[in-house]
């Protein structure tokens, strides 16, 4: 049996911290092998230095296309095949949909959804070409729901969810699975330092307070990311993975009163829609 056979090669954004660090380094410590990305790839050397050759650390703003594209050409190459793709680079932005400016939603649509597009895109010819593949993408509960400040990281998961439900339908005759990890509140840096905030608007200073509030309440039962590594190396294992996958004991519940409001909704409003018809 080759290296191949008994383990999977894995091509993953934002490694350097979170979500990503912990699942690069679940795969690469049961035998697998990480093409693993970062803005800065010195954030990785740890990883060289423990697991040599198994890991291979690129340099990547995943928000150039071109430069995405060359980061999974290398590393097909090096490594021969990829088996798993998984886009977790992503930040949060903070502000009301009021205050979030031009700019500052497109910078997160260009790494939340953009980027995400760019690798996946570059990766699918190799998927197509060896029959096979697993593209994970990371949205959020937020990818299907929706909460106050969060209006632009809102927009971004929707859009990937979207884009990548239909491209899912598209590339299974090719072989290729793909999977929507949709994780709750985990201790990542996504809040954190990598977080982006917009200028505040006084009109809603007090709707920012009861925010503040409730996100203070959120971020004591956070859960912890290394642990997450496990659900998520069951998806990969999986024979017949699912096209959306929780992460965290909070989502499935949140998704249950969102969608059972939505369907109270259509069915109300179901009369008026058959007007519509004609």
């Amino acid at each position: 049996m080759t290296h191949d056979d008994m383990h999977k090669t894995w091509f993953l954004t934002g490694a350097s911290r979170g979500f990503g660090r912990a699942w690069t380094i679940a795969a690469l410590e049961r035998g697998d092998r990480v093409a693993a990305t970062a803005r800065d790839a010195s954030t990785l050397d740890d990883l060289l230095e423990r697991f040599g050759d198994a890991v291979l650390p690129l340099t990547l703003d995943v928000t150039d296309a071109a430069a995405a594209t060359a980061a999974v050409d290398r590393a097909h190459a090096h490594f021969g095949r990829l088996d798993v793709v998984v886009n977790n680079a992503g930040y949060g932005h903070f502000g009301f949909a009021e205050e979030v400016t031009e700019a500052e939603l497109r910078a997160q649509m260009e790494t939340n959804f953009f980027g995400a597009v760019a690798v996946t895109q570059a990766a699918l010819p190799h998927l197509r070409a060896q029959g096979s593949g697993h593209v994970l993408q990371v949205t959020s509960i937020g990818g299907i729901s929706a909460f106050p400040i969060w209006s632009a990281y809102h927009a971004s998961k929707w859009a990937l969810e979207g884009w990548t439900q239909a491209m899912a339908q598209e590339v299974a005759p090719f072989g290729i699975r793909t999977t929507l990890i949709e994780p709750g509140g985990f201790e990542t840096d996504w809040s954190g330092s990598s977080a982006r905030h917009s200028e505040r608007m006084d009109e809603y200073e007090a709707l920012h307070a009861r925010v503040d509030e409730m996100r203070a309440q959120v971020a004591a039962h956070r859960g912890d990311p290394t642990a997450s590594a496990r659900a998520v190396l069951a998806l990969v294992d999986a024979d017949e993975p699912p096209l959306r996958a929780f992460l965290g004991t909070s989502p499935l519940s949140i998704a249950k009163a969102d969608y059972e409001k939505r369907l109270a909704d259509w069915e109300a409003w179901q009369d008026n829609a058959v007007l519509a018809q004609g």
